[in-house]
């Protein structure tokens, strides 16, 4: 079974926009071998990961690399189609992945200050309290 070739549009960042420039002109293919032959997928993959060893990241790869991008996208508030463009996703399973997570990671970030007590008065500032009555009241703080 043949895949369908899929239209990715991918928008060139300044910084390999620059590199680009000192790209032999009209040649389509610039990730080439030693052979100046174009590099097969798991090529591609092992040159990656010998030339992230090389450079004192041992935990990096191509795929790690797509990975960190997609989530940098999503924390900073792509949308599933901008998503589904970039990466050539057809479905929203992967973007809705990378979405949810930076979402949860963005409203942890932001609800991190109400786990704790108000320091400046090593006390809480909002408590509730309750009367000889036995009805519970607010007390404001001093």
């Amino acid at each position: 079974m043949r895949k369908e070739a899929i239209v990715v549009e991918l928008p060139l960042l300044p910084e390999l926009k620059d590199e680009l420039s000192f790209a032999p002109a009209g040649n389509l293919t610039f990730l080439v071998t030693e052979y100046g032959r174009p590099f097969s997928e798991n090529g591609l993959g092992s040159k990656m990961r010998q030339r992230c060893d090389e450079a004192g990241l041992p935990g990096c790869s191509a795929h790690g690399v797509r990975k960190a991008g997609a989530t940098v996208a999503a924390e900073n508030g792509v949308t599933h189609e901008q998503l589904k463009a970039i990466y050539g996703w057809t479905t929203y399973q992967q973007p809705d992945h990378y979405i949810r997570k930076a979402r949860r990671r963005i409203v942890a970030q932001s609800a991190r200050t109400l786990l704790v007590f108000d320091r400046n008065e090593n006390e809480m500032s909002h408590f509730w309290r309750v009367e000889e009555s036995g009805t519970k009241k607010y007390k404001k703080p001093n």
